[in-house]
């Protein structure tokens, strides 16, 4: 345990960019996202001794941070219920914009509309098909992690993801 508190920093390295990708996945902010990815980090630091060994480092993390972000999603649920949400800030916009590599506004606004569709897409799913396709698809998980992560049989997560891919199919006109 004490290699594994002098090593944090090196698995904070190694799961950081995993953990933004799905974090934002759940929650579309990036802020939202960047903030629940610290706060899992500190609960896995907090929460170091309770480890078991059994599971692998990344799918305790996993599971971690999906709670995280779930809980975010409540909050934000309960929070706008008062409040009217905002657009996508415009540093929001510059990093996709360059993450896309679009030089011309035209391709930029196409990207856009893309990742809008899909997003509205990803939540229509329910939520076990969403959090299957999102840890596969965007936390490059195989259906074996996806299991250890969510309790579910390896073969049933197969079946959400299945679901999942077959029901996107369908809502974006077969464009997947």
């Amino acid at each position: 345990m004490e290699e594994a508190r002098q090593r944090f920093g090196e698995l904070v390295v190694l799961h950081q960019r995993r953990a933004a990708r799905i974090a934002y996945q759940y929650l579309r902010d990036s802020a939202d996202a960047d903030e629940a990815v610290q706060d899992a980090f500190l609960k896995v630091f907090s929460h170091l001794p309770s480890y078991r060994e059994a599971w692998p480092f990344e799918v305790w993390f996993t599971r971690i941070l999906i709670n995280g972000c779930l809980d975010r999603r409540k909050a934000r649920t309960r929070r706008d219920r008062w409040f009217v949400a905002g657009e996508a800030s415009s540093a929001d916009e510059a990093r996709l914009a360059a993450a896309d590599g679009a030089p011309d506004p035209e391709r930029r606004l196409l990207a856009r509309e893309r990742r809008a569709r899909l997003a509205a897409a990803i939540e229509r799913l329910d939520g076990r098909q969403r959090t299957v396709f999102t840890l596969c698809h965007y936390g490059d998980c195989t259906p074996r992690e996806v299991s250890a992560m969510t309790g579910l049989n390896e073969s049933t997560v197969r079946v959400h993801l299945f679901r999942a891919a077959r029901k996107l199919r369908g809502l974006l006109g077969g464009k997947l």
